[in-house]
C-alpha cells in the first residue's frame, strides 16, 4: 500500500517538475514573440496554455486522492500539500507567459515595446526562464540550498522591474500613455512569474526541512 502511495507521489512530483519546465518554455517563447512581434509564436503560447491547465487539474485530483485515501503524515503530508500549492503556482507562471503573448498579439503587426526597453525585457525573459528551470529541478531534487538560490536569483528580476518604473516616471518618456501601460503590465507579468518560482522554492525548503524560510 505504501509502495503504491510513493509511486503516486513520485508521479505527482514529476508532473509538477514538467509544469515548471513548460512554464519556463512558455515565457521563453512569449518573450520571443514580444521582442520580434511574432504572431505565430504568440498564438502558440496562448493555445498551449490549455495543456498546462489540464495538467494542473489532473495533479490536483491526484493530490486529493492521496490525501483522502492514504492519510499521509509528517514529510509525506508536507510534500502532498505543498505540491497542490505548487501546481497552482506553476500554472499561474504559464498564465503570465500567456498574458505576455496576448499583448504581443494585440499589438501585432506593430511591436509592443519601444526599442528603449527591449534590453530590459530580453534580460527579464532570460531570468524568468532560468527561474522556471530552477524550479523544475528543485521539485525533483528537493535540495533546500538550491531552492533557496531561487530567492536570491529573483533579486535580479526585482532590480530590473524597479529600473523600468524609474524609466517610466522620467519626464522625457516619449512613447505615449498606451505604451507606458503595456510596459507597466509586462513588467508586472515578469515580476510575478519570478515571485511564483520563489514560492515554489520556499515550499520545497519546507517540504525538505519542515522549516518555513525566513522564520
Amino acid at each position: 500500500m505504501r509502495s503504491a502511495f510513493h509511486e503516486q507521489l513520485d508521479s505527482l512530483t514529476e508532473t509538477l517538475s514538467q509544469m515548471c519546465g513548460l512554464a519556463g518554455l512558455a515565457m521563453e517563447r512569449a518573450t520571443q514573440a514580444l521582442l520580434q512581434s511574432d504572431l505565430t509564436i504568440a498564438e502558440t503560447v496562448i493555445a498551449d496554455h490549455e495543456h498546462l491547465a489540464r495538467m494542473k487539474t489532473d495533479a490536483e485530483e491526484t493530490s486529493f486522492v492521496l490525501l483522502a485515501l492514504q492519510a499521509p503524515v509528517a514529510a509525506d503530508l508536507r510534500i502532498v500539500v505543498g505540491s497542490m500549492q505548487n501546481v497552482a503556482d506553476a500554472e499561474r507562471m504559464g498564465g503570465l507567459a500567456r498574458h505576455v503573448a496576448e499583448i504581443a498579439r494585440r499589438r501585432h503587426p506593430d511591436r509592443a515595446l519601444p526599442e528603449q526597453v527591449n534590453g530590459y525585457f530580453a534580460e527579464m525573459g532570460r531570468i524568468a526562464v532560468d527561474l522556471g528551470n530552477s524550479a523544475k529541478h528543485v521539485v525533483l531534487s528537493r535540495d533546500p540550498e538550491r531552492a533557496a538560490q531561487i530567492n536570491r536569483d529573483d533579486d535580479a528580476m526585482d532590480h530590473l522591474h524597479d529600473q523600468l518604473y524609474i524609466l517610466l516616471r522620467e519626464e522625457d518618456w516619449a512613447h505615449g500613455v498606451a505604451s507606458a501601460v503595456d510596459v507597466t503590465l509586462l513588467g508586472r507579468f515578469y515580476e510575478r512569474f519570478a515571485d511564483h518560482a520563489v514560492e515554489i522554492g520556499q515550499r520545497v525548503i519546507f517540504q525538505a526541512t519542515g522549516e518555513t524560510p525566513g522564520v
